[in-house]
């Protein structure tokens, strides 16, 4: 039995990844005002069990990200992904693989979905395709919570706006062993079983037919990103707090001198 524990190797990254896309270093939040929204209804693949939902926000090269996920295995990681290329939608709910009971891997769907463009990892700057299988900054959790956001090149940003990206997660108990393991070898990494590539759930990132979450979602996983904003938006709300109580002073003022 295998039990993935690592990050994955180089040749099994550049087996995933197709496209060779790099990525700059998050940015700021966008405020919205402006772009394209766009949404994904996520659906398992090879009866994963795995479902949920991801929003994206594309305006100029900032892209966010948010989703909601249940339905995975809890405490293994989920190498999670926007893909582009293919022919942009996601594998058939009847589709036989190659996998364990004729499950879909990972090189049975990327003639669907394409290459890895963004990785959907925790924090810092490893976002691009080479860092697809960084496993150790992806959320670990069965349910979770997910959001970043980014600065992508601009025929990324492009494509994902005119709805050609896929939101893929990885990770599957074919066997209900409760991890990662299995007699079969991953399709990228022969040390690894094919449970911890395999496909999980998938979703097209369509314009939006359902509104964003206004408030966000928390990140899930365990990461941080999200909290390194956290003092600006405390002194955000603390400007908006004053700035509030500056105008009821100044009203009151009026009001008295009118008097």
């Amino acid at each position: 039995m295998r039990t993935v524990t690592t990050r994955l190797t180089p040749v099994a990254i550049a087996a995933l990844v197709g496209l060779p896309i790099a990525l700059a270093a998050p940015a700021t939040a966008s405020d919205h005002e402006s772009g394209t929204e766009l949404s994904a209804t996520l659906t398992e693949i090879s009866g994963s069990g795995a479902s949920g939902t991801a929003w994206g926000w594309v305006d100029g090269t900032e892209l966010t990200i948010q989703i909601e996920a249940m339905g995975l295995l809890d405490g293994a990681p989920h190498a999670q992904h926007i893909h582009i290329g293919g022919s942009n939608t996601c594998p058939s709910a009847d589709l036989a693989g190659s996998g364990f009971e004729g499950a879909v891997r990972t090189t049975d769907a990327v003639d669907f979905y394409g290459g890895v463009a963004v990785s959907l990892t925790n924090e810092g700057g490893m976002t691009g395709p080479d860092h697809a299988l960084d496993v150790m900054d992806f959320p670990a959790e069965g349910e979770y919570s997910y959001e970043r956001t980014f600065e992508v090149p601009q025929d990324v940003a492009d494509d994902i706006a005119a709805g050609n990206g896929v939101v893929v997660v990885h990770g599957v108990d074919h066997n209900g062993s409760g991890e990662y393991d299995g007699d079969q070898e991953s399709d990228l990494d022969p040390s690894l079983p094919s449970e911890a590539t395999d496909p999980a759930m998938c979703g097209t990132l369509d314009v939006a037919q359902m509104a964003m979450p206004e408030d966000g979602v928390a990140t899930g996983g365990g990461a941080t990103q999200g909290t390194e904003h956290a003092g600006a938006i405390a002194l955000g709300a603390v400007a908006i707090g004053a700035g509030a109580l500056g105008l009821a002073a100044s009203r009151r003022r009026t009001e008295t001198a009118r008097r």
